[in-house]
């Protein structure tokens, strides 16, 4: 699911493509319907879809639609790439312990509402960090407080802007999120050790 450029869902679909990742990307969900991560998904044969509050403006329908496409096509694990909508009550029923999203900084640093792209790496910088990063984590109802699952770090530079600090965070998160899901199917990362219930609390 992704709602801009989709970067991390082609880097996913390319380790995919590689034989990197024993994994088949079934579908592909955007609330926006110019994303480019929708065009990326019709290249690669995979089936798109735009699912959002202008066409479904009651929350309760728009999830459950969602959620029901997500079921048709069968999918065993939802991969939030720059998915920029809080995921309702029934997909994280559905799914639970089964979304993960990624998020550019070392959680909980730097998360919860209105802490995505440009914001982040702003309030990074503003505050003097040394480090940043990435962070993989399972979603839960609340922004970015769900279970971390890996993290990677580098080093902030003196000469960093935003946008530097974010192209050079982005490759991070296309290595972490393919790594973790490797690590997923491999067994050697198992969901079910980690407490979503603990996280909501």
């Amino acid at each position: 699911m992704a709602s801009f450029r989709g970067t991390n869902m082609q880097a996913i679909v390319d380790a995919c493509k590689a034989g990197r990742l024993a994994a088949n990307p079934v579908v592909v969900i955007s609330n926006n319907g110019e994303a480019k991560a929708l065009e990326r998904a019709m290249a690669e044969g995979i089936p798109g879809y735009h699912i959002g509050s202008a066409a479904f403006p009651d929350p309760d329908e728009l999830d459950r639609l969602i959620t029901n496409t997500l079921l048709e096509h069968e999918a065993e694990l939802v991969i939030l790439a720059g998915y920029m909508k809080k995921i309702g009550p029934y997909l994280l029923e559905t799914y639970q312990g089964r979304i993960l999203n990624v998020h550019p900084s070392l959680l909980p640093r730097f998360g919860g509402r209105g802490m995505y792209g440009r914001h982040v790496h702003e309030a990074v910088i503003a505050a003097g960090e040394k480090e940043s990063g990435a962070t993989i984590h399972l979603v839960v109802g609340e922004y970015d407080t769900g279970p971390i699952l890996a993290q990677r770090k580098l080093t902030v530079q003196e000469q960093d802007t935003p946008e530097m600090l974010a192209e050079r965070i982005l490759p991070v998160e296309h290595e972490l999120y393919v790594d973790t899901i490797r690590r997923i199917i491999s067994g050697d990362l198992k969901l079910d050790s980690y407490s979503i219930e603990q996280s909501r609390g």
